[in-house]
């Protein structure tokens, strides 16, 4: 089955089973990493990974027994050093294979963030150690986008960044106060968000929405980790899959006050990106838990 974000790294040729089949089998027996954990049964969950353009590649996962290894899956993949989240986390197996969903309950972005777990492996060894919310883990998240176009940056004034910077703060602090039960906190962000939608329905007669909103988080699709999102990009990178010679736009977005990366190939993005320009596009949401080292 071919992956509909192959091209989001550099793999748009592969158009049927033949061509994938051919590249799965060389990511198994030329991969770069290879990572195993035991499992209940006594077989072992094995990932098996190739980097073919910085930081981006495909992962294929599957299960070595005593006749040799089994594909259950692959995927493409987005990796970068950036950390996104240290908020807690939940993380549920998906029903037919062993992949993993995770849950993130981040004040910023108000609501629950549902991502693809990118080190399942990683992740099955530390749960073992009962590590996954010993206080030291982070989150960083990447996102595969499938087309994105590049908008201008909103017109401030000179002190506007730091004021919209210090009330996301202090909101954040309230969302936070919310959940655990501040009835004052509750009343207060409710007259807010009444606020904000009288203001936008006030502006939205006369102005552009990409001018009053300058950055969102929000759902996309029936895909519970797939979203669409616009944020500012804090710089980029132009990249290129020697195999296929393709061209990746490598971006890094503030978006809702979250520091987050995307991967796109050049012939999907519409616009020259800059720092500070913003990006809009459809990702599918990946997350990187990253253990602390022992």
């Amino acid at each position: 089955m071919l992956h509909s974000f192959l091209k989001a790294v550099g793999f748009s040729h592969v158009q049927d089973r033949r061509d994938l089949e051919q590249l799965l089998r060389e990511v198994c027996s030329e991969c770069d990493t290879r990572n195993a954990v035991r499992m209940e049964n006594g077989h072992a969950f094995v990932e098996y990974i190739k980097e073919y353009a910085p930081g981006c590649g495909l992962i294929v996962c599957g299960e070595m027994d005593d006749t040799g290894f089994h594909r259950d899956y692959y995927f493409p993949y987005f990796k970068t050093d950036s950390i996104s989240s240290y908020a807690d986390l939940s993380i549920e197996k998906h029903g037919g294979k062993d992949s993993f969903a995770g849950i993130c309950e981040d004040s910023r972005l108000g609501t629950s963030l549902i991502f693809y777990l990118q080190n399942a492996a990683k992740y099955q060894r530390e749960h073992r150690r009962n590590r996954l919310n010993d206080g030291n883990v982070s989150t960083s998240f990447m996102g595969l986008a499938s087309e994105g176009k590049i908008l201008f940056p909103v017109k401030k004034k000179p002190n506007q960044a730091l004021l919209d910077r210090e009330a996301l703060t202090k909101r954040n602090r309230m969302i936070t106060a919310a959940r655990n039960g501040d009835q004052d906190a509750i009343e207060s962000l409710t007259i807010e968000d009444m606020d904000a939608y009288s203001m936008i329905s006030r502006r939205i007669m006369t102005e552009d929405v990409f001018t009053i909103v300058d950055t969102f988080f929000m759902p996309f699709g029936m895909e519970c980790d797939h979203y669409q999102i616009m944020g500012e990009i804090q710089s980029y990178r132009r990249v290129k899959n020697p195999q296929t010679k393709e061209q990746i736009y490598q971006l890094q977005l503030l978006c809702n006050d979250m520091v987050m990366d995307v991967c796109i190939n050049e012939a999907d993005l519409l616009g020259d990106p800059d720092i500070g320009r913003r990006f809009k596009g459809n990702v599918w949401l990946q997350g990187c838990i990253n253990f602390p080292e022992m």
